[in-house]
């Protein structure tokens, strides 16, 4: 290659400036020799080849952050969540009564949780619903439908041993029930009352929900 070529021309050139220096000092004093036959660095040689790429650096650090990005897009809708608590209920309103033979029967448009529910009507004298038969579930049924409704407590619950739901009298549902398809389910983990929806169906609900309740009443024998 050319550099080598103009390396190994300097080299003979040193040489024989040294051989040069060598004879002459034979002949002359050294400080003739130190002062006339200097040695001056070459010309300066080619730019060599390109060399093989290094290894890859270290990471460095993090620089600062730019700028902010535009808006994405809305994402897709999510799904539906689980039902709410019944909201606020207006004022206070007592529904016209129904009566059987034996009982009357009172919706009390004043949303309460179900043992407030209970204490409502046992302050009244009375007690939370117990349709204890078809002919007396469909009377409340329809009374909740001609009231505008669409739920409310009735007087059946398992809060005292889970699955075992019994009315608020303490007997156990033996020979009816109206419960709606898959109920009860115990859907919310805490499911331990009942409400009856205003197709006559009954549905396992949370105590602590605000809604509306009917109340019964044993007429005074004379």
């Amino acid at each position: 290659m050319e550099v080598e070529r103009v390396r190994r021309f300097l080299l003979l050139l040193v040489v024989l400036q040294v051989q040069t220096l060598t004879r002459t000092a034979t002949h002359r004093p050294a400080s003739d020799i130190c002062a006339t036959h200097i040695i001056l660095p070459g010309p300066k040689g080619e730019h060599g080849e390109k060399g093989d790429s290094g290894e890859p650096g270290k990471t460095g650090k993090l620089g600062p952050p730019g700028p902010k990005g535009l808006i994405g897009e809305p994402g897709q809708n999510g799904e539906i969540g689980q039902r709410g608590k019944i909201g606020p209920i207006g004022t206070k309103v007592i529904a016209g009564i129904k009566e059987t033979e034996e009982k009357f029967y009172l919706i009390v448009k004043e949303g309460k949780n179900y043992n407030d529910a209970l204490v409502h009507c046992k302050d009244r004298g009375g007690s939370l619903v117990m349709p204890k038969d078809e002919e007396t579930n469909t009377l409340i049924a329809a009374y909740v439908n001609k009231t505008g409704l669409s739920r409310v407590f009735i007087g059946v619950n398992d809060l005292e041993k889970e699955r075992q739901f019994m009315y608020t009298d303490f007997t156990p549902l033996q020979n009816y029930s109206h419960w709606r398809p898959g109920e009860p389910n115990n859907a919310f983990g805490g499911e331990d009352c009942v409400e009856m929806v205003s197709d006559g169906g009954w549905n396992d609900v949370e105590c602590h929900l605000t809604i509306y309740f009917v109340c019964e009443f044993l007429k005074k024998i004379s």
